[in-house]
């Protein structure tokens, strides 16, 4: 019974949840990736190298059909497509970095109201959720 219990709150924890959601959407890019640079970046690319397939390249190790075939030219087509699609992955990552960074620029400074513990804008001087005054000293007379 412990076992189970011991196995029940690993897989409840966040981060095992977190996992496999990443796991999942993973897949799901894999597949956008793959479909990208198979069916858009490798055509124009045969258009740039002539059509050359380097899938066919062998070197037949023996004589006759049952013969062992050095088969380099699907070594060579892999680390192509390797490299094409680390590069659109490397395109995409830098992509939603700028995004990222720009919306992190954007978000102006925050700070926590001693109070009420929400966030307000750093020079709020008083809290908009409890109303409570901040800075004394940066509130008019009038308006105390």
């Amino acid at each position: 019974m412990k076992f189970i219990q011991e196995f029940k709150d690993f897989i409840s924890r966040g981060n095992v949840m977190d996992l496999a959601v990443a796991v999942i959407v993973g897949g799901a890019f894999s597949a956008i990736v793959t479909s990208l640079v198979g069916d858009l970046v490798t055509p124009l690319l045969s258009l740039i190298t002539g059509g050359i397939d380097f899938s066919h390249l062998s070197i037949k190790l023996g004589e006759g059909d049952a013969a062992a075939e050095f088969k380099y030219g699907n070594f060579i087509q892999s680390l192509i497509n390797f490299l094409v699609i680390s590069f659109v992955i490397f395109l995409f990552v830098k992509g939603i970095g700028t995004i990222i960074r720009k919306k992190n620029e954007e978000a102006p400074p925050v700070k926590t109201c001693p109070f009420c513990a929400q966030e307000i804008p750093a020079a709020a001087v008083r809290c908009p959720s409890c109303t409570t005054i901040l800075d004394e000293e940066a509130v008019p007379k009038n308006l105390r």
